[in-house]
């Protein structure tokens, strides 16, 4: 068994109904573990056996139930999906101009009161049969080839019940104008509603316009993402400089880079240095300095220099593509709060044909004369009026715009579930080093105790060389920059969150915190009013014992990401909890908590024991989000309701996570929260408008308004209604954009 995730796009969906029949007919064929339909992006996704799954199947499955599967839809090219949907959308407006014209001159000659001033040919009813022939059979041909296939597979969806409603109208008029005499007999006046059907498909095909133009502006930030890939890349071989096509460029490939050019792929600096623009990445609007050994990233902006590097990740691997990817999963996933609205549209066409069909047989026996008419206008208005759409679309396209938005602002959110659970984050713990800290600490103070600091700073290094802890990489700097000659270890080992043991020239040394040296039974009292000292400024205090007695001390400090205060601050204006856990002594810790105004500290705590402080954060009633970076943090990251990593952390902690703050700054993460929050509030309103459209607006069309008011709604004003519904949510979805975070 080899699980695979697939991408592809699928044609012919109009509403939330199409949605739960797609997926229910995927998720049927066997090796496939989970499929999700998003209708405000065309596309389902699939998670299944590659091994005993092939496209065809589940190309056989889609069309099976109506639809048309289109496979090899590449995020990375969608040029040519662009050209055809702007094809597709011009074609749809010379649709709705035909109808609405065809369906208005109808109107004019049948209209009471307006057909007074039309001319005779209009009132004629053959002329009308004519005039709404096109329409019926040719404008609204696409929505009969969906019902049949609908009705041939035993489901229904919006378009069942337009071809109904219009359908029975056009039916209706047709009988009229052929056969006046015998409606004339069964005492009915003898009038047409070619206006209704006509004028009807008109709308509909019009809000589709509207709607699909909207749904376009809800996938701006991909298309954005997709516009910063550079379409070639000038590389250097055999002395010359030759312009390639980016497909061309391998990994080892030299590139240079001239002063406003783009980075065509990631890669390393190999000679020269620049001030390179990430904003489109990150968010972070000033440029960043890069020298010989800094990575850069594909679809940046070279400002200053030239220089050039090595090709280190091409293709899908780009730190863009991976972006791109991992913002096309997150909007085509589904969030919890989609569950009501995908079982309620399941049933929801079948229970609306039978509304329909009770509000005919209620005013056919019990309505005024002409009783058949109400009942046909009435049952009519209920089929055109109620709109599945609205429910399909309500949290999609708050989904895309709200990820879109998050993504442009540097923060890139795993799925649709993630962007729905950060809004209930009362409670956030942050790793110190490398999260709150920039996590490159220096070696401030070399005290020796019966040696001179010299000595103690290369016995330190020599036994910290083999490791690969960050204070690590602190001391052997430092004694490099000292021009410190490093003996050679042996018998290393590292003591996971007590420090490092081995032997250097023949002395057996223990180098680490107090725990280390407690459990060696070294006493360290006499010195213990200078690591205080030490440790109140804020500083780690690493002791380095030979044998059983004290040797010195090296005392390494981190400084705090310049963002650290304001985003504590923000989260707190937040209403949020923050906790910062560390392996530092609790001395050290409370040194950094009060610089950053952190009152709550979890220190000590050992890498293994990170998770468990989460969980029990969790057991105490918190929704807890663990921010963190470094390895030993992918397990809490994992456990947390909302794992946040930064996007300097590693490819681990990135993958345990929910959100990336690939910008790095962690004021990022209170703006991760307020779009979550405002997402929310805009899923609720779509849902609360689509639910309450079709609760109060179905009874309204079968006439309940007409004992008390007598009021009837007109079919033509029901399908204007519809239409209109499916607008205001994605508009109201495309008011996101405009979200401050």
């Amino acid at each position: 068994m080899e699980n695979s995730k697939r991408t592809f796009s699928i044609k012919g969906m109009h509403c939330a109904s199409c949605v739960s029949v797609i997926e229910r007919a995927l998720k049927e064929v066997e090796g496939v573990f989970d499929a999700k339909v998003n209708l405000a992006l065309e596309t389902a996704t699939v998670l299944y056996d590659s091994k005993n799954i092939s496209d065809e199947k589940l190309s056989k499955a889609v069309s099976g139930v109506g639809y048309e599967v289109i496979f090899g839809k590449e995020i990375e090219n969608q040029d040519e999906e662009k050209r055809k949907k702007e094809i597709e959308l011009r074609q749809l407006l010379h649709k709705v101009f035909i109808s609405l014209i065809l369906g208005v001159l109808i109107l004019w000659g049948t209209f009471p009161g307006l057909m007074d001033t039309a001319p005779e040919i209009l009132k004629n009813f053959k002329i009308q049969f004519l005039l709404s022939l096109p329409v019926q059979f040719w404008i609204a041909l696409p929505f009969y080839r969906a019902t049949i296939s609908a009705l041939r597979h035993r489901t229904a969806n919006m378009d069942t019940l337009i071809t109904v409603g219009t359908s029975a109208a056009f039916s209706y008029s047709t009988f009229v104008t052929f056969f006046p005499k015998i409606i004339e007999n069964i005492g009915i006046e003898p009038r047409p509603y070619f206006d209704v059907s006509t004028i009807i498909i008109g709308l509909i095909l019009l809000g589709r316009y509207f709607e699909a133009k909207a749904k376009s502006g809800t996938s701006e930030a991909i298309k954005k993402l997709i516009g910063l890939q550079p379409k070639t890349a000038r590389i250097v071989k055999g002395g010359k400089e030759i312009d390639i096509s980016i497909e061309e460029v391998t990994i080892g490939s030299v590139i240079r880079v001239r002063p406003g050019g783009k980075i065509p792929v990631d890669g390393k600096i190999l000679e020269g240095g620049s001030s390179v623009d990430e904003s489109m990445i990150t968010g972070e609007s000033i440029p960043v300095d890069k020298a010989l050994g800094d990575t850069v990233v594909g679809g940046t902006i070279n400002k200053t220099g030239t220089f050039t590097y090595s090709a280190t990740k091409i293709g899908k691997d780009t730190m863009l593509a991976q972006i791109i990817q991992m913002v096309a999963e997150a909007q085509g996933s589904k969030a919890p709060i989609q569950r009501l609205a995908d079982i309620v549209s399941s049933y929801f066409v079948p229970i609306v044909i039978m509304l329909a069909i009770a509000t005919f047989i209620i005013w056919f026996d019990f309505g005024p004369q002409p009783a058949f008419l109400f009942a046909l206008l009435n049952s009519i208005a209920v089929l055109i009026i109620a709109c599945p759409c609205a429910m399909g679309l309500a949290t999609p396209t708050a989904i895309m715009v709200g990820t879109g938005k998050g993504a442009q602002s540097g923060i890139l959110i795993k799925d649709a579930e993630s962007l729905e659970k950060a809004h209930k984050i009362n409670t956030i713990v942050f790793d110190k080093t490398g999260t709150l800290t920039i996590g490159k600490p220096e070696v401030t103070d070399v005290i020796g105790l019966e040696r001179d600091e010299k000595e103690v700073l290369k016995l330190a290094g020599s036994l910290e060389k083999g490791s690969e802890h960050s204070l690590a990489e602190a001391i052997v700097t430092s004694t490099i920059e000292q021009r410190i000659v490093l003996s050679k270890a042996k018998k290393f080992k590292a003591l996971v969150g007590l420090g490092v043991e081995g032997e250097v020239l023949g002395k057996k040394l223990s180098f680490g915190n107090r725990k280390l040296m407690a459990n060696l039974g070294i006493d360290t009292n006499p010195f213990e009013a200078k690591i205080a000292s030490l440790e109140n400024e804020g500083k780690t205090v690493m002791i380095l014992a030979d044998g059983k007695r004290l040797a010195g001390l090296v005392v390494v400090a981190d400084t705090l990401k310049p963002t650290a205060k304001e985003g504590v601050e923000a989260l707190e204006r937040l209403g949020i909890k923050v906790v910062m856990i560390t392996g530092d002594n609790l001395r050290t810790a409370k040194a950094i908590a009060q610089k950053l105004g952190i009152e709550k500290i979890l220190a000590e705590i050992l890498p293994d024991q990170k998770e468990k402080e989460v969980r029990r954060l969790q057991f105490e009633g918190k929704t807890v989000a663990m921010v963190g970076d470094g390895i030993n943090d992918a397990p809490a990251l994992a456990a947390a309701d909302i794992g946040i990593a930064m996007g300097t952390g590693t490819d681990v902690a990135i993958e345990s996570s929910d959100i990336t703050l690939i910008n790095k700054d962690l004021k990022s993460i209170a703006s991760a929260i307020t779009l979550s929050r405002k997402t929310m509030r805009t899923i609720r309103l779509n849902l609360f408008w689509a639910f309450g459209y079709n609760a109060i607006l179905i009874p309204v069309a079968s006439g309940i308004l007409y004992p008390f008011f007598g009021l009837l709604l007109n079919p033509i004003f029901a399908s204007a209604a519809m239409a209109l519904s499916s607008v205001s949510v994605v508009s109201n979805s495309l008011l996101l954009r405009r979200v401050k975070i």
